[in-house]
């Protein structure tokens, strides 16, 4: 019998239920949504996770879509899951918990003692622990983004190789291998001795069909190629880049970008243009270096100095 919260699943069994992080204002337990599959035959087990930030809804879609495909008899292992992570900040489509103004992803591993967000990571860390791999669901929070995954452990880590095979195998197209900060769970589980990406299902407030797609095509790229289930993946090229240039106006007024998510960028092309409010050219912003146009603010209007865009950089092709 396996067992996460109040869910519990013999061999060839699933449940859901719920695992307590606490409790609400009014005294009321609070539990967040889990699964157990437990798979027919023995083998490895995959820890998955979604809304840790809770305005970022694709991971939450990836798995609505994957559970109800998945049949236990044909699994060999285990799959636990935590659909919702960020329950207060979930309940009212922020991005931080309000409870303590905390980012999820900055928590891990977390305080079973601790604040409410460093308790919910505390419980969803000892779940993760559990496992021989980790897919913590993303999405870009309210900007523009492509598709990708991040390898966040740092490329000196010991887990390093291992992570940039799952990060390949879950097969976005585009991988950011860069140090994340302290506190996510991508550091925390490589740390650990585990496995573990962030893949990053697109961008802005919302539920995005494409990206979800792209997610549970991941998800399934996953379970064939760590041996879950039949079936073989052919691991194709990605992308990767192992830094960002970011771009803020010089100026304010209204952006208009003059590239494309994922369009290829070269040095001294044109990223994007600043009018005044009646289309008068008001400043042009060009690439520092070669690289991928990967991530763009959502609405037009800036302040001088605001945030506008990212350029992925330090190619190479693994």
């Amino acid at each position: 019998m396996i067992t996460l919260g109040t869910a519990s699943a013999a061999p060839g069994e699933m449940d859901i239920g719920r695992l307590e992080v606490g409790e609400s204002r009014d005294g009321g337990t609070v539990g967040l949504p889990v699964a157990v599959i437990n798979g027919a035959s023995p083998g490895k087990t995959l820890y998955m996770q979604a809304a840790s930030d809770g305005d970022e809804l694709n991971g939450v879609g990836v798995i609505q879509r994957v559970v109800p495909q998945l049949d236990p008899a044909d699994i060999s292992g285990t799959i636990l899951i935590v659909g919702i992570v960020n329950y207060h900040a979930f309940q009212v489509a922020q991005h931080r918990n309000p409870i303590d103004d905390t980012k999820m992803n900055r928590a891990y591993p977390g305080d079973e003692r601790g604040t409410s967000s460093e308790r919910i990571a505390a419980a969803t860390f000892d779940a993760a622990r559990r496992a021989d791999l980790i897919l913590d669901l993303h999405q870009g929070s309210t900007s523009q983004m492509i598709n990708e995954v991040r390898v966040r452990c740092g490329r000196h880590h010991r887990m390093h190789a291992k992570c940039l095979r799952l990060a390949k195998t879950f097969g976005c197209g585009y991988v950011l291998d860069q140090k994340g900060p302290d506190g996510q769970l991508a550091r925390a589980g490589p740390d650990a001795g585990i496995p573990t990406i962030d893949p990053e299902l697109g961008g802005c407030v919302g539920w995005d069909e494409e990206s979800i797609q792209k997610g549970v095509q991941g998800v399934h790229n996953v379970l064939r190629g760590y041996g879950f289930v039949d079936g073989d993946v052919e691991l194709e090229a990605q992308t990767r880049a192992r830094g960002f240039d970011q771009y803020g106006s010089p100026v304010g007024g209204l952006v208009r970008f003059k590239r494309d998510l994922g369009e290829r960028v070269s040095t001294g092309d044109v990223v994007f243009e600043v009018t005044d409010v009646f289309g008068s050219l008001k400043a042009r912003v060009t690439a520092d270096h070669d690289g991928i146009f990967w991530r763009a603010r959502r609405l037009p209007q800036v302040a001088s100095g605001e945030y506008v865009c990212s350029v992925g950089i330090d190619l190479d092709t693994y």
